[in-house]
This record gives structure tokens, C-alpha cells and sequence, in this order.
């Protein structure tokens, strides 16, 4: 499948996958650690029940670390914790987030799904315009997906092999 880009330039999925790798040259123990105390947090959080209260900062934390490593900038395990700069706006974002998501799918479970795709840029939004609100973050991510949910889920469906190994080694 074909992913168009900017100048309605397309690129392949194998293109694009292979792009992203190459940006993360280097930089590949920072984004895995990363990743590993992210989900760490959140697990130590959810046992109590307070990991909602840090899923949005941490999420705008971790887009910061994916944007500075596709831009090609230094990409720092400090970037994670980016988000808690304006922690309230991204709690408030990361609660509303969750919330919108779980209120659309109990409309059978799809529309749940399709809100996911369009608001799937919310939190690089919020990191590369923190003066945004949450409406208006959930709004920019909505436009900028428009016309691009099904490609956004092709390309996540071009990962399952992965997530499979993953389940099954645990």
C-alpha cells in the first residue's frame, strides 16, 4: 500500500518503516528505555489506580522523543518526563483522550476505533503547540487524519506479525 506524503509524493509502507529505522540510527537504546520505564510507570501507577493520571504527560513525553528522532535532532531519556511541563493541560488532554475514546465505543466498539485514528496525533500536537487546547488539539489531529485513518491502519496492520511474536514470548 502506498502512503502519500507532502506534493501528493507517494512512499510505500516498506519505504516509510525503513525511513523510520534509519532515524533511529543511534538512538535506538535511548527509545527503548524509554519505552520500557514509560510502560513501567504506568503499570506501577495502574495497580493503584493513579496511571491515568500520568498516561497524557507521558504520552506527550514520548512524542517528543519520536518527533526529535525524526527530525533528526538528539534524542534525550529526559524528553520522556517533556510532558509534565504543562501537566495539567496534558492530564486534562490525556483524561478527555481516553474518555472521548471509551465513551465513542460504546457505540459497538468501531466507532471507538475510528476516533482512535483521527485523534491519533493529539499528543504530537500538543508537543509541537503546547499553547493549544485539549479541544483544539483533538480538533488539529482530527483534520490533519482526515482522509487518512484507513492508511494509518493499514500501516499498524503491517506491524501484526510483530505484535504476535511479542504476545507470544511475552
Amino acid at each position: 500500500m502506498k502512503y502519500k506524503m507532502k506534493g501528493n509524493k507517494k512512499m510505500e509502507f516498506s519505504q516509510l518503516k525503513s525511513k523510520a529505522k534509519q532515524s533511529l540510527n543511534g538512538k535506538w537504546g535511548t527509545v527503548i528505555a524509554a519505552v520500557i520505564v514509560e510502560g513501567l510507570i504506568i503499570s506501577a501507577l495502574s495497580s493503584c489506580g493513579l496511571s491515568i493520571l500520568v498516561v497524557g504527560p507521558l504520552a506527550v513525553g514520548m512524542a517528543a522523543i519520536m518527533l526529535n528522532a525524526i527530525r533528526g535532532k538528539e534524542v534525550q531519556f529526559d524528553n520522556l518526563f517533556d510532558g509534565f511541563k504543562d501537566f495539567g493541560g496534558n492530564l486534562v488532554l490525556g483524561l478527555l483522550y481516553n474518555l472521548f475514546i471509551a465513551l465513542w465505543s460504546l457505540l459497538f466498539f468501531i466507532p471507538g476505533i475510528i476516533k482512535s485514528y483521527s485523534w491519533a496525533l493529539v499528543f504530537y500536537m500538543k508537543k509541537d503547540h503546547p499553547e493549544l487546547t485539549w479541544k483544539e488539539a483533538l480538533k488539529k489531529s482530527a483534520s490533519w487524519m482526515y482522509g487518512h485513518k484507513w492508511e494509518l491502519f493499514c500501516l499498524d496492520l503491517s506491524f501484526i506479525g510483530w505484535i504476535l511474536l511479542s504476545f507470544l514470548t511475552c
